[in-house]
This record gives C-alpha cells, sequence and structure tokens, in this order.
C-alpha cells in the first residue's frame, strides 16, 4: 500500500481507529478519584432490545461498596478518608433503556450522595447524578450536583427522566473525591 493511502485509512478510522462503546454484555463501573485511584465499584449488564438500543442492570459490589447505616437506611458507600459516597438506586420503574446519545436513564441508574466522615446521617442534597458521554470504548461520567430529595416524591411522568439539565450544576474540578465514573471492558 502506498504512504498516502495508509495515512486516509488511518485519519479515516480503517487502521484500528477508535471503537465506539459497545452496549451489550456486562462491563466494570468504575470510580476513579481525585488522588487518580480506579477501583471497580460493581457492572452494568446491556442486553441489546430488538427495538434499537440495549436494556441495562446496574449492580454493585458489595466487598468494595460497604454498608453504611445512614438516617435510618442502608447504603452502599465508597469510603476515603476526605469523603463517603454512597449509591442510591433509583427508586421508581423507569425504563432502564439506553441508546447512542440518549443515556438519561442509565445516568439516574448511578446516583450517589458524598458526606464527610465526620457527619452523621445521609445528606439528600449533596446528591450527585454522573452525566455521561461515549469516549471511545467506555462511557464516562463527570459528577453534578443534584437535590436527591427530590426522589421522596413519585415523578408525574415515570417514561421521563426526573433530572434534566436545568436540575443539574457543575462541581468545580476536582471538588468531589470521585471525580469520574466510567463504564468500561472488563
Amino acid at each position: 500500500m502506498s504512504f498516502r493511502l495508509l495515512l486516509t485509512m488511518a485519519l479515516l478510522g480503517g487502521c484500528g481507529g477508535v471503537q465506539a462503546f459497545d452496549y451489550s454484555g456486562t462491563k466494570t463501573l468504575v470510580a476513579v478519584t481525585r488522588d487518580g485511584a480506579r477501583t471497580a465499584i460493581g457492572r452494568v449488564e446491556f442486553m441489546p432490545q430488538p427495538q434499537g438500543g440495549a436494556a441495562f442492570k446496574v449492580s454493585v459490589d458489595p466487598a468494595v461498596m460497604r454498608d453504611h447505616f445512614l438516617s435510618m437506611r442502608e447504603f452502599k458507600c465508597l469510603p476515603a478518608e476526605v469523603e463517603i459516597s454512597c449509591f442510591v438506586p433509583y427508586p421508581y420503574a423507569s425504563p432502564a433503556r439506553v441508546k447512542p446519545g440518549d443515556l438519561a436513564w442509565l445516568e439516574h441508574h448511578l446516583l450517589f450522595f458524598f458526606k464527610q466522615p465526620r457527619d452523621y446521617g445521609a445528606k439528600l442534597w449533596n446528591g450527585m447524578v454522573f452525566q455521561l458521554r461515549e469516549e471511545g470504548a467506555a462511557l464516562v461520567g463527570e459528577p453534578q450536583a443534584i437535590d436527591l430529595n427530590r426522589l421522596g416524591v413519585p415523578p408525574d411522568r415515570p417514561d421521563q427522566p426526573l433530572y434534566s439539565p436545568t436540575d443539574r450544576d457543575d462541581f468545580a474540578p476536582g471538588a468531589r473525591w470521585i471525580t469520574q465514573i466510567r463504564i468500561e471492558k472488563p
């Protein structure tokens, strides 16, 4: 092959270009923390659907996400000296489906709150949702602030995600202990 043809193929992705995220099978759910550590905290199982897109199921690893009894309820939390991050399962029926460019329901199944280790109880106003985007063969989420107290009232429209972009605020870079959530091949 000529150099020009090889260069063209490389630029167009024909020679080992960047892979797109595969919405099928079981992927690892990884928390990236401010110190650069990567901790596998669970998994996401994607099941392609005949009508397009994929159904999904999120599960956290109880060996990593430790039990914390807060505000009369048990939460699975990733402890750290700086900040405790606790997983909050979405409590209502939802479509639990995604497709490229539409990851809102998966974001709603990756809700967390944060608290200081010395604080007592769950701080639901300190909620986090991870805004996901495709990045090659992974889904990458950046934390955004939300008020999880809104989960106390069932949504009027269970077919629409509860937290719209206008209900979210960006954190300053590095403000949270979990700086990123990644969904990637095991």
